[in-house]
């Protein structure tokens, strides 16, 4: 994870012939770029190989070597080539290609060095000045057809569960704290001379405008997307808040995430949903910032008395925000395992965390997205209970100990969720509603715990029932295709024409 404060750099159109200049550079290029960028410099300037070479005290191979992105030269080398050729480092530094022919032989010799092109065994094709444009075309255009049709097998639900897997792997390794993220939030609030406490949402505009960008509320944002970020306009569009609803500051957050962490384009499935977890992590850090956060728990545990509501509304979040938090800094701060459950009223799992031990009920690949939580936990019981807007507390013996758990109910348009975090036995003294009542026995995943229907009803009801199964389509499809799965990038794209600013008669 990175927090970096740059914007992205992901390109989704290719550069035309005319020459980039420095203004369009916003990061450090890759080395083929930067090749590319000196050979047109060394071509315009007609000089060859060799007098640039000798005018710079290297050999023509080692300068070679440079424009074919072979090799990274140092900044006294480049800043001598820039001064052979009468040009700056800055322009030699710009992150996009100087003419649409050296985008395109960049593109081929990324697919030509891809894992996936020397799998196939086949020879690579000499990129050179004799190669026609037109067979470049072809070539680029037949190596994006081939990509796009793998990501598109590869994005199916097993795709996905494999990397929700891996990226809970690597959040379990970190106890759910990631250290850079936490700093590219403190320094962001520091920029605005955040005084400390909760973040109101005109603290929220100020740290747009720090970043150079505008917050816009619209009520035709496209159906496919939370957010719409303009980085030409430098405007980012949010939802109308309905009535009802937590305010914007959450998604303003998320959205400026992206550009405080660095995000690009994200490659694949995997970086896409690695990315949501960041913005989302960055945002609540934001929002409950960590030394105030980490203040009030610690107090709290000497009281012992910790209780995620009084989180939630000491810094007005959502209570899935402050559960998400607590299990960022509990371990970390407090010495707490905790596990994070997100859970359909029916049981399904649709978001989990755990570094205490508790086994999530899980498929043989090891996900646990989509399985169904034992009726006996408590993320199931608060479903039972007569007030649904009380925090419900109980324990739970399972196949792997004790748990004490609190569960609150979430309304929302999809339906009733439960979020869920819980500790092990040994550390519930720290908490409030330890003394509860409320107990159950788990003895999952045994299907006479709740899977299989008591006997009594299977005696009377077996073979006398035939449902008729609500059938989830979503199950049989591949995942939505594109670099941002589900987006439609026409509907984007036509938003984006009727929000950007008019330019003027004068322009």
């Amino acid at each position: 994870m990175t927090s970096t404060a740059s914007t992205p750099t992901g390109r989704l159109t290719t550069p035309d012939e005319t020459p980039v200049s420095s203004a369009d550079s916003g990061a450090t290029p890759d080395p083929l770029t930067l090749g590319r960028r000196l050979r047109h410099a060394r071509q315009q300037s007609q000089r060859t190989l060799t007098d640039v070479a000798d005018a710079v005290g290297m050999s023509p191979s080692a300068l070679s070597l440079i424009e074919t992105g072979k090799r990274e030269p140092r900044l006294s080398v480049l800043t001598a080539l820039a001064h052979a050729l009468g040009t700056s480092v800055p322009d030699l530094l710009a992150t996009a290609p100087p003419t649409r022919r050296a985008a395109l032989e960049i593109k081929l010799e990324r697919a030509q060095r891809s894992e996936a092109y020397e799998s196939l065994g086949l020879p690579k094709v000499k990129i050179g000045p004799r190669l026609p444009q037109e067979a470049l075309e072809a070539l680029v255009g037949m190596h994006e057809a081939m990509t796009a049709a793998q990501a598109d097998q590869a994005a199916t639900p097993e795709h996905a569960r494999r990397a929700n897997l891996e990226l809970r792997e690597r959040m379990r390794a970190a106890d759910n704290y990631f250290g850079d993220i936490e700093q590219a939030a403190a320094d962001m609030l520091r920029s605005i001379n955040h005084g400390g406490g909760p973040i109101s949402r005109a603290s929220v505009d100020r740290l747009a405008a720090h970043m150079g960008f505008t917050l816009v509320h619209t009520s035709d944002l496209p159906s496919s997307t939370r957010t719409v970020t303009d980085l030409q306009n430098q405007r980012i569009y949010l939802p109308q808040p309905e009535a009802g609803q937590h305010d914007s500051r959450s998604l303003a957050l998320q959205a400026l995430a992206h550009l405080v962490l660095g995000h690009r384009v994200p490659a694949d499935y995997a970086e896409f949903l690695s990315q949501r977890v960041e913005i989302n992590y960055f945002a609540a850090a934001l929002l409950m910032p960590e030394k105030e956060t980490v203040q009030y728990l610690r107090t709290a545990m000497q009281d012992k008395d910790i209780a995620i509501e009084d989180l939630r509304d000491f810094f007005a979040v959502s209570y899935e925000t402050a559960a998400h938090r607590f299990t960022n800094l509990a371990t970390k701060h407090l010495g707490l395992p905790v596990h994070f459950m997100r859970i359909a009223q029916n049981g399904v799992i649709f978001k989990a965390y755990e570094n205490d031990g508790i086994q999530f009920p899980s498929d043989p690949s090891g996900a646990i997205e989509g399985q169904r939580v034992c009726r006996s936990w408590t993320a199931r019981r608060v479903f039972e209970q007569p007030d649904l807007s009380q925090a419900f507390k109980a324990y739970t013996d399972t196949r792997s100990g004790t748990y004490w758990c609190t569960a609150v109910v979430d309304r929302t348009p999809d339906g009733l969720f439960s979020v869920n975090v819980g500790v092990p036995y040994q550390h519930v003294k720290w908490f409030r509603g330890r003394e509860t009542q409320h107990r159950s026995v788990s003895r999952c995943p045994d299907p006479a715990c709740c899977t299989q229907p008591p006997a009594q009803l299977s005696e009377r009801w077996d073979g006398q029932a035939w449902p008729s199964a609500r059938v989830h389509s979503h199950l049989l499809a591949a995942m939505p295709p594109g670099v941002f799965p589900g987006v439609d990038d026409t509907e984007v794209y036509r938003f984006l024409e009727r929000h950007a600013p008019q330019a003027s008669p004068m322009d």
